[in-house]
């Protein structure tokens, strides 16, 4: 009975947690689906409805309780020109059709792909949108003024909310060496607003962004003409869509099961989002990914079921239906200071210290991916640092490639390939030989190395070609199963050998007698 009570309490505790979890995320929610709404250019409500939508499909069936989805900035950057172009509801559109391509992705099982991205893009790319987060917020202490537009805050005005945020974050660092029985980025945000509000302190609220009143989103087919010129329109905003939407939501998917010790999920999640933008996109919302910000509050609020993800999103409509007057008090001082801890709970300090010990084409990578993410986008730099990490695999590769070149007693000339043969190690490969000077039997041993790819079976062949023409016999040896049924494939060099066992074999070919001598 004991075991059982203990398990129960265990689970009203997290479920209690989760519920508070989700409270502080969709707090945060607000003023970040409002202001990626302005950056698209359209209605609050419109990033709001996307944040509650798509924060609800992805908790309930994405690939990793405790993620937090909405509308993201990323996204809303893409979105300006097809707004600004041709109006919103090629926006609904274009959301439908970026959902359907992520459902094609995931049910295709595209997104165990993500794991192609090495360890220094993902250092870059979470330093980067530390710095990204950072900025952002920079935005809170700026207010309007009636002949330059918006301007910084000088004098009290900074200084209180300079103090107002750093309350927020003394908070924050505090509680939790007193108490866990709630999230200290809650208690902070109820601490701070209440002393903004008893006190009637004059700074920023989430009111003075837009007004969040509002009700249900309501189904709504996008008005758009089904024909073919409104699928050149929105077919090339919606593959980018799709693809930023995902590679963010899979590189969350990767952060936080680190941080909560899970793996596994991401044509799940890939599926989970597709549906929930589909949907998005019928009801008025400008779609959205995985937030790692708000992901980030909640796995260190306490966060780990998908209560906390589902408790968000209704929070959220709630505070859209019922509660808009009461969260418009809010100051934004305190939702500054949450995301300023984000930011340094995010930031992997430990790439500072390790970035002189590391390869130096691993630490240029992880700066470029840094730099590219503040200045560009978080999925173009991560698309930029898988591609330099791949280029400089394939270069380091290339120069591995080399020969031990021996003569046998017979007369035989034995070349022992170490190294991959590949489309980036061919030159390299074709510079070992010598035709004219090896002795009339040459044998090409690659035990110690593989076949990968046409290029390579390109390169065997221009070799036996070269023997051929000086009237020698060139024998490869020693190719495994998968290089072997590669050449067959190729229809080159290679012609199935009745005794093949199927283990590793040693197999002749001679360009003379065009056929294979098996051994072991």
């Amino acid at each position: 009975m004991q075991g059982i009570c203990l398990i129960s309490d265990i689970t009203i505790s997290q479920t209690k947690t989760d519920i508070l979890s989700g409270l502080t995320v969709a707090l945060a929610l607000v003023p970040e689906a409002i202001a990626f709404a302005f950056v698209a250019n359209v209605h609050p409500l419109v990033g709001l409805y996307a944040a509650f939508i798509v924060g609800l499909i992805t908790a309930v069936l994405g690939g990793r309780p405790g993620m937090i989805s909405g509308a993201t900035g990323a996204l809303a950057v893409v979105m300006v020109a097809l707004v600004a172009d041709h109006g919103v509801e090629y926006l609904f559109a274009t959301v439908v059709l970026m959902g359907i391509l992520q459902l094609l992705a995931g049910i295709f099982r595209l997104g165990k792909f993500i794991r192609l991205v090495p360890h220094p893009v993902m250092l870059g790319f979470v330093n980067g949108l530390a710095i990204v987060i950072f900025l952002a917020q920079l935005s809170q202490f700026q207010v309007p003024d009636p002949d330059e537009g918006m301007v910084w805050m000088t004098g009290w005005p900074l200084a209180t909310m300079l103090g107002l945020v750093a309350l927020t974050m003394a908070v924050i660092w505090g509680l939790p060496k007193l108490t866990n029985a709630i999230p200290a980025p809650l208690a902070a945000i109820v601490i701070v607003a209440g002393i903004v509000i008893g006190f009637d302190i004059g700074v920023p609220r989430v009111g003075d962004l837009a007004s969040i009143e509002g009700g249900l989103p309501m189904f709504h087919i996008p008005m758009v003409p089904l024909t073919l010129e409104t699928l050149e329109i929105i077919l090339p905003y919606s593959v980018i869509l799709a693809l930023i939407g995902m590679i963010e939501s899979l590189l969350t998917l990767n952060l936080v099961g680190e941080m909560t010790g899970k793996r596994g999920g991401a044509s799940k999640e890939c599926i989970a989002q597709g549906l929930a933008n589909t949907v998005t996109g019928f009801f008025g919302g400008m779609g959205g990914c995985a937030m790692i910000g708000q992901s980030m509050i909640n796995v260190k609020s306490g966060g780990r079921t998908r209560i906390s993800g589902i408790s968000a999103a209704i929070f959220l409509l709630l505070f859209i239906l019922v509660a808009s007057s009461l969260i418009e008090q809010i100051p934004l001082a305190a939702l500054v200071g949450v995301m300023f801890m984000v930011v340094i709970g995010t930031f992997a300090w430990r790439s500072l210290t390790i970035i002189r010990r590391i390869p130096w084409m691993d630490a240029a990578v992880m700066v470029l991916v840094t730099v590219v993410t503040v200045m560009s986008d978080l999925a173009v730099a991560v698309v930029v640092g898988v591609v330099v990490s791949a280029l400089a695999y394939a270069w380091n590769n290339a120069t591995r490639i080399h020969a031990s070149v021996k003569t046998t007693e017979d007369g035989v000339t034995v070349y022992q390939i170490e190294g991959p043969l590949f489309f980036g190690s061919t030159d390299g490969f074709a510079e070992l030989f010598h035709p004219e000077t090896d002795a009339e039997t040459v044998v090409i041993d690659f035990a110690n190395s593989r076949v990968v790819d046409q290029s390579a079976l390109q390169a065997i062949e221009d070799l036996a070609v070269k023997y051929e023409a000086l009237g020698k016999t060139l024998q490869l040896r020693h190719l495994s199963h998968d290089c072997h049924r590669l050449l067959q494939r190729a229809g080159q060099l290679m012609v199935d050998s009745e005794d093949d066992p199927d283990y590793e074999l040693a197999v002749d070919y001679s360009v003379k007698t065009g056929a294979f001598a098996g051994g072991h």
